[in-house]
């Protein structure tokens, strides 16, 4: 009974998460001895995924499913798991497919982990180690069903590159259209910058700033950095930035390699969003800030003398490392 795994796509280009899933779902059915299935929705080429192991690549190709449908993505993934007679599912920690795998969990009649940090400690029974308490701790979950899901929680596991040579066939679902009631009307996208979905490095700010014109120097950091910018709460409130780039518990949670908190003083809400980046570097002009106890780093002093600084001394860095 194989693991079918959904690697998510977006304009035809599969996303960070999905190398991370697939190579997840790989070691899952090697620990299982059973094959890994990957379904993938209307990429350009499939072929990229035969760098993480997989045996086979289920290619649904349809122009009704370019866009993300939380409904028809489901129902093409049960279909998909029905098939091949999946004993468990795969899915990302995105927000696309938190929206779908309630949707996908009731149709297959599965156990639902989300949030799952590393694979099974025990198959019999299954066993699963997640994050629980705005990732204050760990829950280790039993999931008792014939069929089981597992949310890999972001930049958890990473993605592990191994030779593969997958089988790619198209895979075509049987959808009844009164699935698609359901559109979306407009989508707002970042252009021509690293989201903070993909991002490793967040660099992120808060009303220190005083004003969305002095957001500039930010941008100049994460261009530097190769980062994602954000914002807390306040900040994209009062509309000096997008709502898109409010992060922390009550906005998109970050889960990056490194997470930069600038002129932000760590409301619970937003460490507890926070949280799981493995590194979390704080400036600030008060050195009791509650972000300075939950930071691994911390500098304090005026983010309007440290930041052009700190912006100068890393391209200095990249120039002699480059």
């Amino acid at each position: 009974m194989p693991v079918l795994i959904y690697t998510e796509t977006e304009k035809g280009n599969f996303k960070k998460n999905a190398f991370e899933v697939a190579s997840y779902g790989v070691a899952l059915a090697k620990q299982l001895g059973t094959s890994s299935v990957a379904v993938a929705f209307n990429p350009t080429n499939a072929t990229v995924l035969n760098e993480y192991g997989l045996d086979q690549i289920m290619v649904v190709k349809q122009d009704n499913l370019q866009g993300f449908n939380a409904k028809a993505y489901a129902a093409t993934i049960s279909e998909a798991a029905l098939k091949i007679g999946a004993a468990v599912v795969v899915v990302s920690s995105s927000a696309d497919s938190k929206y779908a795998s309630p949707i996908l969990a009731a149709s297959l009649k599965a156990s639902y982990a989300p949030n799952v940090v590393s694979l099974p400690e025990s198959t019999e029974p299954f066993t699963v180690k997640r994050t629980a308490f705005s990732n204050k701790g760990f829950a280790h979950t039993v999931l008792l069903s014939d069929v089981k899901m597992i949310g890999v929680a972001n930049n958890t596991y990473g993605a592990h590159p191994t030779e593969g040579n997958a089988v790619i066939e198209n895979f075509s679902p049987s959808l009844d259209t009164n699935i698609f009631s359901t559109k979306a009307i407009s989508v707002d996208k970042v252009a021509g910058k690293t989201t903070i979905a993909d991002a490793d490095i967040v660099v992120s700010a808060g009303r220190g700033l005083k004003g969305p014109e002095n957001w500039g120097m930010i941008e100049e950091l994460a261009r530097v950095l190769g980062a994602a910018t954000a914002c807390s709460k306040p900040v994209s409130d009062l509309g000096w930035r997008p709502h898109g780039e409010h992060v922390g518990q009550t906005g998109k949670p970050v889960a990056t390699n490194l997470y930069i908190a600038i002129g932000i003083s760590g409301a619970i809400q937003h460490l507890a969003g926070v949280s799981a980046s493995k590194v979390k570097v704080v400036i600030n002009t008060d050195p009791e800030a509650p972000f300075f106890k939950a930071a691994d780093y911390g500098v304090v002093g005026d983010a309007f003398v440290v930041v052009p600084q700190l912006i100068e001394k890393l391209k200095v860095f990249k120039a002699a490392n480059a």
